[in-house]
């Protein structure tokens, strides 16, 4: 039996990027095995979510209402289902189970299903999956046909699964980087852009610093910049190895970046990454901050806007020659700042202002 007859086999591994999911598989297969219904049922072992796909006519109202007044979810014995085995209606139900006849005169005969094939297969992982055929008739080669797509199925959704998860990790690990202002971004040798995390686009809307220019390239508002740029992605293009470069973009919102050569391999469209970009700014100007430090801790203006500056690792001279302050001055609120905020010393001001709320605000 060739299952590959009516593209099956083709919309069964596209299915995973379908929405509805699997939608032209179940219909294909619906067609091909002439049946009223055909369905794809996922219950993880945990059974805290369901995913029933089907492909067939509306259940009537009148139906729905008395599924779920009297059955609540289809009280048929799949879990009792041997894996990789089909079974037929009469097997799920058997003569003296009232609860399953109840189901099958009341519910399925209402829907015109009179007979059921369905065939359940286990994931790897222990993710169950239940394919089955409903209708007024099966015909006989329904077994062979269910029985010869369950090891397409499983590895069908084996796929799926590994792409769901490698998508909840890329989510959790957008948002880590959305929290830490950070992104990142990859670029061909035309230092156009070929991907890039969420946060990046953010980051081009906060600030005029960098955009995305005509042909997607990555440009710079100042042309110096632009130059570096563009030189040091030629430079990667023609040696992998060589040295990555941080460069600040601003001051004040804080803006800096590395740019480093890229020594992954990709599959994305339009070019091969030469170089791979990490930015990471602050979302607040100067000024916010310094506010944000009267809040949270009581200070003075210009205490907090010392506190700010000592607070990114600037040595206390340094940082009152940046406020126009004399160093006994700066000293005097050092000392103010210190008590005020519970510090003993620079350092542990440094990790106070980094651990506190202003790291995410």
């Amino acid at each position: 039996m060739r299952l590959d007859d009516s593209g099956l086999l083709v919309s069964l591994n596209e299915g995973m990027f379908q929405q509805p999911l699997w939608h032209d598989f179940l219909e294909r297969l619906r067609s091909r095995m002439q049946v009223r219904y055909a369905s794809l049922a996922f219950r993880p072992i945990d059974e805290k979510s369901i995913v029933e796909l089907y492909a067939g006519p509306a259940i009537p109202p009148h139906l729905d209402r008395l599924f779920a007044e009297k059955f609540a979810r289809d009280p048929l014995p799949y879990r009792d289902m041997r894996e990789g085995r089909v079974y037929s209606l009469s097997e799920l139900v058997p003569p003296d189970n009232v609860e399953l006849q109840s189901y099958r005169n009341d519910f399925l005969r209402g829907l015109g299903v009179e007979d059921i094939r369905s065939v359940r297969v286990t994931e790897s992982s222990g993710v169950d999956a239940w394919l089955s055929c409903a209708g007024p008739r099966i015909s006989s080669s329904a077994t062979a046909l269910l029985t010869a797509l369950a090891p397409h199925l499983r590895a069908a959704l084996r796929g799926f699964v590994a792409l769901e998860r490698e998508k909840l990790r890329s989510t959790l690990t957008s948002e880590a980087f959305g929290r830490l202002n950070f992104g990142w971004l990859t670029l061909d040798a035309q230092c156009r852009i070929l991907d890039m995390t969420a946060h990046v686009e953010q980051l081009f809307q906060r600030n005029s610093i960098l955009r995305r220019g005509r042909y997607d390239r990555l440009t710079p508002t100042s042309p110096g910049l632009d130059r570096e740029l563009t030189a040091l992605v030629k430079t990667f293009a023609q040696d992998a190895e060589a040295r990555p470069r941080a460069i600040n973009l601003s001051r004040d919102p804080w803006m800096d970046m590395l740019v480093a050569p890229f020594r992954g391999q990709s599959m994305a469209a339009g070019g091969a990454p030469v170089a791979i970009v990490y930015l990471s700014g602050d979302r607040s100007s100067q000024a916010d901050r310094c506010e944000q430090l009267v809040d949270l801790f009581g200070l003075l203006p210009s205490e907090a806007r010392l506190a700010w500056e000592m607070g990114q690792g600037i040595p206390i001279m340094q940082a009152a020659a940046n406020l126009g302050l004399t160093v006994e001055t700066a000293r005097n609120y050092s000392k103010k700042i210190y008590a005020k905020m519970g510090a003993r010393g620079q350092a542990e001001l440094v990790r106070i202002i980094l651990s506190s709320v202003l790291a995410i605000a």
